[in-house]
């Protein structure tokens, strides 16, 4: 989990209402120089490229805005509306699974002068007149777009977490990221989202993601949101009802498996989850809400938490047993996402070693990787010991003379050095530090990956010569200087 620095800000600033102001004073222009993972060479970073997005200026001279606008910034500054300046800030908090981020500048005093927005309290109606305010493309001033709030949802947002999404007719195009919406002078929630082809389809982050969010982060780093890692499948089919036997009058979710971690032993195989704290959970794994929606039973997770635990009530055999589940926060997955981070790696003569990270999705899709991948088999799965790692090749074999022959490419998980099983990246680094074999057997777990086969001493001597020749500054990124170094 991404750890920040200390912020100055109070749990109640992230809860109580902010300060009233003109949102055309209060909407800010963000101007980002990104350095985004390089996926094939991740000694290195991708060349540097600007974007721009928006930001609302909230109380203490902080500014939210959406992360995907911020993430992996080697430069962020923000130009307030009307003025020429570009006044240099720093990524105070930043949470890629809910898409927001907080901002703080080097001098908070230079935008003292500009009004704070008002966050609404009420969830906004369907139906009501919204604004939006941004810098989208096509100019450079500020631009207003009307349009209605058309629905409000649970939906998925990244890296496996969830919240309340509003979706409007307003136009929101590239640029506009992270601007506030508004009903009525008050802030509803930040944009962050459209759907390309689709007429003036657009999504915003509604207010109780944002104070979520503030909350968060108010001790110095953001530990994600809470949720029950649970299996569950619809129970609407008349044979495996008729097989619980359970009447109409039962609704909910059945578990498939049995949970990992500290709810393994409260839950049974057949159980059906019926209600989440008082309320009921339909086949659908919907629960309505007393304002008249109609959303996902996980909506309710993270407000009935308590220490570390949600109440819930579960059909076994026909009765109706109470029981409280272990919450979890942020990504427990074999492999995980990178959030704001840049991956791991270890070099080790031609070939480099990093983990599988749920971001070379896209990577393995345009790789055509077949079912035997263990990344495509796995993908979902979570560790099956503490520390587990997928280790892969990151990059193609870089180019010498002992790779002569040799076409294993990036992607391809290894399984066995030496007849060693791999754990982790830590794992393969220590046993090619302490191997004195002559040669070294490099397997692959991937079905149809040759085998490599190295002399040792041959390795090691052709080792800084690579290293040299691709520009490679360090042979490990610093989380494996202790291990490789043996410090």
């Amino acid at each position: 989990m991404l750890a920040m620095p200390a912020l100055l800000l109070p749990l109640a600033f992230a809860l109580a209402p902010l300060a009233p102001g003109d949102l055309r004073e209060s909407a800010i222009k963000i101007h980002v120089t990104v350095r985004a993972p390089d996926a094939i060479r991740p000694w290195t970073k991708q060349q540097p490229g600007d974007q721009s997005g928006s930001g609302v200026v909230i109380e203490g001279g902080f500014i939210l805005t959406n992360a995907h606008v911020v993430r992996y910034a080697a430069q962020v500054r923000v130009q307030p509306n009307q003025s020429s300046e570009k006044l240099p800030c720093k990524v105070k908090a930043i949470s890629v699974a809910m898409d927001l981020a907080l901002l703080e500048l080097d001098d908070p005093s230079a935008i003292a002068h500009i009004p704070t927005a008002t966050l609404a309290e009420a969830r906004p109606a369907i139906g009501a007149k919204v604004a939006t305010y941004g810098y989208p493309i096509g100019g450079e001033t500020l631009s207003v777009t009307e349009g209605a709030i058309s629905r409000i949802e649970y939906s998925p947002y990244n890296d496996g977490e969830g919240g309340l999404r509003i979706q409007i007719d307003a136009a929101i195009n590239p640029g506009n990221s992270g601007g506030p919406a508004a009903v009525d002078g008050q802030v509803i929630g930040l944009c962050f989202s459209g759907i390309r082809g689709a007429d003036n389809i657009g999504y915003v982050i509604p207010n109780e993601e944002l104070r979520a969010f503030l909350a968060d982060a108010a001790d110095g780093k953001v530990d994600g949101k809470p949720h029950l890692d649970l299996r569950l499948q619809t129970v609407e089919n008349v044979a495996l009802r008729q097989k619980l036997g359970i009447d109409k009058g039962v609704t909910g979710l059945m578990l498939t498996g049995k949970p990992d971690g500290e709810g393994s032993g409260l839950l049974e195989p057949w159980d059906i989850v019926h209600q989440i704290g008082p309320h009921v959970i339909d086949n659908d794994g919907m629960v309505a809400t007393e304002d008249g929606l109609r959303l996902s039973w996980h909506y309710y997770v993270a407000g009935l938490e308590k220490d570390g635990k949600v109440a819930a009530t579960v059909v076994r055999h026909g009765q109706q047993v109470l029981i409280e589940l272990p919450t979890a926060r942020g990504s427990d997955l074999l492999c995980p996402p990178l959030g704001n981070r840049y991956p791991s790696y270890f070099v080790w003569g031609p070939l480099v070693f990093s983990p599988v990270y749920a971001d070379y999705v896209m990577a393995i899709v345009r790789n055509v990787l077949g079912d035997s991948s263990p990344i495509v088999d796995r993908l979902g799965d979570v560790p099956r010991f503490d520390g587990e790692q997928l280790v892969m090749l990151a990059s193609p074999l870089l180019k010498h003379a002992i790779t002569d022959g040799y076409g294993a490419g990036p992607f391809s998980v290894v399984g066995n050095v030496n007849g060693v099983a791999i754990q982790n990246l830590d794992h393969l680094a220590e046993v090619l530090r302490d191997l004195k074999d002559e040669y070294v057997v490099i397997e692959f777990a991937d079905h149809g990956t040759e085998t490599l086969v190295f002399k040792r001493a041959d390795v090691l001597a052709a080792h800084d010569t690579i290293l040299e020749d691709n520009g490679i500054r360090n042979a490990c990124s610093s989380d494996l200087d202790k291990v490789w170094k043996q410090e």
